[in-house]
Formats: C-alpha cells, structure tokens, sequence
C-alpha cells in the first residue's frame, strides 16, 4: 500500500505570534521575536538574547484550556496550544483527534521545570512543590501528556533526534499513513527554552550575541527560541471521505544521518545532499522543478557552509529561491522542523517567498545568496524545507500545492 499523504491543517506558536495569522503577519512584515529574556532566569539575560514567547506560564494556561498548578510543562502547554489550532483549522471533530495517532518532538521535555526544582530537590526534607514534575523531564510524558488531554489512545509515539525532531515525527506520521497503519496523524513538536539549552549552545560556541544571519559572510552563530507547531496528516481515503479540502501534499521526504561529527555538518554537505535528492525522488520530480526551499540556515559558520555546498551540488547554477526565517522565531532546537513546515504551507496559501533578513555579505566559499526580499505572487507549487540535527540527522521535506 502506498497512499497519497495531505495536510489539511497545522497551528503554531512561536515568539513571532500565538497562532498562524500572527506568524505570517510578522514574516511578512520582517516583525522579529529576538530579544532579552523575560521569564527564563538565568545569569545570561543581560548577555544572551532568543526568541523567547512574551506570555507566563500561567497565560499559556489559560491560552492551552488547563488549568495552573496541574503539572503541565512550558513545553507541554506551548505543544498543546498549537494542537489545538491544528485541530481546529482541519475541522476534526471530537471523535476523529480520538480517532488519530499522534507524533509528537521534544529534546529538552521538561528539563526547564527541572531546572527550577534541581537544588530544592537535593534537600529530602523540602516538601516543595517538586514532585509534580518528576516525570515530565521525559520527552515520552510531555507527548502522554498532550495525548491525555486530547483522548487519544491510538499511534502515540515520541520523537527526539535533536533539530530535525519535528520533521522526523512529520515523516514517521506519513509513513503510517501510506502503509495503512493510521488515516489520520498528528505530527510535530515543541520546545521551551531552557537553561540547559543555552549553556550547552554556549558551551559550543555557536551562540551569535547579536541578531543571527545566516549565510552571511560575517555570520557568527544563531539566536535559540522557543515555539511549537502541529501538522494534521490525512491519507487519500480520509479526505475522500470527507470531502475536505487539502493545503498540500507531503509528496516526498528522506532523513539521512551523515554520522560526520557529534555537533557538525559534514563539511561538504553529504547528509543534506542526500536528503534533499531522495525527497525530490520521492516527490517525483525534477530539481528545476522547485519553487522555493526554507533552509535549516542556523547563522553557524559549519551549518551553512555544508547546506549551501549541498544545495549548490543538487541544484548546479540554478538553486531556487532560498531564506532562512531563522532570524524571526529563533533556532527552535526540536520544533523547528514543524515550524517551519507550516510556514510552508502559509507560503502557499499566501502565495509568497520569505525574506533572509540581516543578510549583508555573501559566502565566500558560495556562488549564491539568499532571497532578502518578499516576493508575492511567487505561483509556489513545490517547496522543500531543511532540518539538520546534531549528530548528523538530517531530513527533507518537500509539499506540493493543492
């Protein structure tokens, strides 16, 4: 069996909007969510500046429908918030999110929550409030608990290969569903910042402490965000059935793990090549025949120099229009990939081609650049999206227009 796999809806949250007319909004207006630190405490406020949502704990409660004090995580509450808003924009009703399976993607689950209680929790005689996120530091407990709350006991599975998380959770969705496992999936991710997050990024060096641009000549690192995004898959059948109708096709996808370094690219590209090649393969169709593609494009030195080197490799002297939107929301670690699946499909339904904000210098080692403009009337009918994760995973996404 080998069905044909649509979208029909997502939702998103991100420092740039609560939901998705707010995203697009600001990608259209170059409106950018980076910023000092509010609600995350950490030595590095003054110092280090992410795309951080501008809402409380407690207001993502009352956004998510849950109540405070329930144990919810950061990362628990932003995933809910954009299922909610996927479920809404395909118009499942309450039997079929019962119905449907659910992928979900973190890394960091709730190590935030953690995090707070860490030394509170070193002392045994302390009767704070810590034992009510004992288990949400598993990335399993934050996709059980979204799965409790929506009633959906079908197809429940997490994901956690770093920054390509969510586009794999998108891939292992649509693989159930062209094998007849499942008619309707709910895939993607979410991620809180968290202090860990920062310090390891630090650590690493990779951390721009100014506003990130990427495939910049003079780029310096990326900017970490926080956000979530929920796609809902539906074979064929599904939409037959319903008479719905679809955003796009998810016509092909591909991961590859170039086994390169533990925190790197390879040098060269080779995994990004690869996915990207397989997914267009799978897609059925030609590398001139792509309209737009939202690179991974992080702003590190390794990053893109081995995505535009594979981008260069497949497309020759011809690479479509690509940008990163990065710079907008933040490196969403996790989420990134659904985030940016959706602004995928916001292109398409506005018919437009983001601009790479904050890009000045050309590579060097590169004969392209990305677009820095907004392009409308784009006539976009195929766009591949790049997720490359840390120890070499990397995953490519390419949607056809309805």
């Amino acid at each position: 069996m080998n069905r044909r796999v649509f979208i029909t809806g997502y939702g998103v949250i991100t420092a740039i909007g609560g939901n998705g007319p707010e995203n697009f909004a600001s990608l259209r207006d170059r409106k950018c969510g980076y910023g000092r630190l509010e609600f995350l405490e950490t030595r590095y406020q003054d110092d280090i500046y992410c795309c951080e949502i501008k809402l409380s704990d407690e207001a993502l409660c009352r956004r998510a429908g849950v109540s405070t004090g329930c144990g919810f995580t950061r990362t628990t509450l932003l995933g809910l918030i954009a299922i909610r808003e996927a479920i809404a924009s395909a118009g499942l009703t309450d039997q079929e999110v019962r119905n449907a399976g659910l992928v979900s993607a973190t890394t960091a689950g709730g190590i935030r929550e953690l995090e707070r209680h860490f030394f509170e929790r070193q002392d045994l005689q302390s009767s704070g409030d810590f034992i009510t996120f004992l288990d949400t530091v598993d990335p399993g407990e934050h996709m059980e608990r979204l799965a409790d709350i929506l009633g959906m006991k079908r197809y429940l599975a997490t994901v956690s290969t770093a920054c390509s998380s969510s586009a794999n959770a998108l891939l292992f969705g649509a693989r159930l569903l062209k094998t007849g496992l499942a008619d309707c999936m709910i895939c993607g991710g979410a991620e809180a910042l968290a202090k860990i997050t920062i310090n390891g990024f630090n650590a690493l060096m990779i951390l721009d402490r100014e506003h990130c641009k990427p495939f910049d000549q003079n780029r310096c690192g990326l900017n970490l965000g926080e956000g979530a995004a929920y796609l809902v898959l539906e074979a064929e059948e599904s939409l037959k059935r319903s008479g719905k109708k679809a955003i796009a096709e998810l016509t092909g996808y591909a991961n590859f793990n170039d086994a390169f370094h533990q925190t790197a690219s390879s040098p060269e590209g080779a995994g990004a090549l690869k996915a990207m090649r397989k997914a267009l393969n799978m897609g059925g169709i030609n590398p001139s025949d792509v309209d737009y593609i939202n690179a991974h494009g992080t702003g590190t030195e390794n990053n893109d120099l081995s995505e535009g080197l594979a981008l260069e490799t497949l497309f020759g002297v011809n690479v479509p229009p690509f940008s990163s939107t990065k710079p907008y929301t933040g490196h969403t670690t996790s989420a990134a990939g659904s985030v940016e699946a959706a602004f995928c499909l916001m292109a398409f339904e506005n018919d437009v081609i983001y601009p790479n904000i904050n890009f000045k210098q050309p590579m060097e080692e590169l004969n392209i650049r990305p677009t820095t403009a907004l392009k409308t009337n784009a006539g976009l009918k195929n766009i591949l999206t790049n997720s490359l994760g840390f120890g070499g995973s990397t995953t490519s996404l390419l949607f056809a227009k309805c």
